[in-house]
C-alpha cells in the first residue's frame, strides 16, 4: 500500500482523475484563469477532443436529439450560427447526409454563420447573416425546398451583465424563430438556446401559436452553473 512521505495513505487516489490547476499568469485576468481551469477539467471537453468533435456543444445536440428525435434520415436541416461545426458533425450521420445508411433516405444540412467555418463532409456551409433580406429564400434555394428542422446554438457575446446577456440571447432566439417560420415545412421542428429569465415568456407565447408542442430541456452537457436551456418546438403549423 503506497504512502506519502508524511505517512498518509494514497490508496484509491489512482481511481480518481486528478484536477488540473492553472496558475494565474501575468496579464491574465482571474476570470480567464478560472475559465481555462474549468475547460481543462471539463469531462465533455475531454470527450470532444477524444472523439474528434469540434467542441463540447456537440454533446448538447446529441442529448436533445436523443430525447426528441428530430434528426432523422432524410431530414433537411438548417444550423444557424453553425461555427465551429460541432452540431453539424452530429447531424450529418443522423440525417444520413452522406448516404451511408443503405435503404434510408438521404438528408441534407445547410450551416450558416457570419464567419468562415472549416468544411465538413456531408454539410454545405455558407457565410451568411440570416437576418439580411432574402436570407430565407437563399437557404431554401440551397436546400432545394423548405426545411424540416431549424436549429441554433447561437449566443451573443457576454457583456458580464446577467440581465443584458439574457435580453441579447432572447433577441437572437426570437430572430431565429421568425427565420424558422419563413423556411420550415409544415410539421417541422425548431430548436434554439435560451437563457432562464424573465423575457422568455413572450417567446413561448409566439412559439405556442406557431407549433403544436413547445418544451424546454436542459441537456446534461450544459454546465450545471449555466442558466442556458433549449426550447424544442415541434409540429410547425405552417
Amino acid at each position: 500500500m503506497a504512502k506519502t512521505p508524511d505517512g498518509k495513505n494514497t490508496s484509491g487516489r489512482g481511481q480518481r482523475e486528478l484536477k488540473v490547476k492553472v496558475k494565474t499568469a501575468r496579464g491574465r485576468k482571474l476570470s480567464s484563469t478560472r475559465w481555462l481551469q474549468r475547460q481543462l477539467n471539463d469531462p465533455y471537453v475531454k470527450r470532444a477532443q477524444a472523439e474528434g468533435y469540434r467542441g463540447r456543444a456537440a454533446f448538447k445536440v446529441m442529448e436533445i436529439d436523443d430525447k426528441y428525435r428530430f434528426l432523422v434520415p432524410g431530414a433537411r436541416v438548417v444550423d444557424l450560427g453553425c461555427a465551429p461545426g460541432g452540431w453539424l458533425q452530429v447531424a450529418v450521420p443522423r440525417i444520413n447526409a452522406l448516404g451511408e445508411k443503405v435503404g434510408k433516405k438521404q438528408g441534407r444540412i445547410i450551416g450558416v454563420d457570419l464567419q468562415e467555418v472549416e468544411p465538413l463532409a456531408g454539410a454545405e456551409i455558407h457565410v451568411l447573416d440570416f437576418l439580411e433580406d432574402e436570407a430565407d429564400e437563399k437557404v431554401k434555394a440551397w436546400l432545394g425546398g423548405p426545411a424540416d428542422v431549424v436549429m441554433s446554438d447561437m449566443a451573443a457575446a457576454s457583456s458580464g451583465h446577467k440581465q443584458t446577456d439574457h435580453l441579447r440571447i432572447m433577441a437572437l432566439c426570437e430572430a431565429a424563430a421568425y427565420f424558422a417560420f419563413d423556411v420550415l415545412e409544415q410539421g417541422g421542428t425548431f430548436v434554439a438556446k435560451v437563457l432562464a429569465g424573465g423575457a422568455e415568456g413572450d417567446m413561448q407565447k409566439v412559439l405556442k401559436t406557431n407549433f403544436t408542442k413547445v418544451a424546454h430541456f436542459k441537456p446534461p452537457a450544459s454546465r450545471s452553473d449555466s442558466s442556458e436551456k433549449f426550447v424544442v418546438a415541434t409540429g410547425f403549423r405552417g
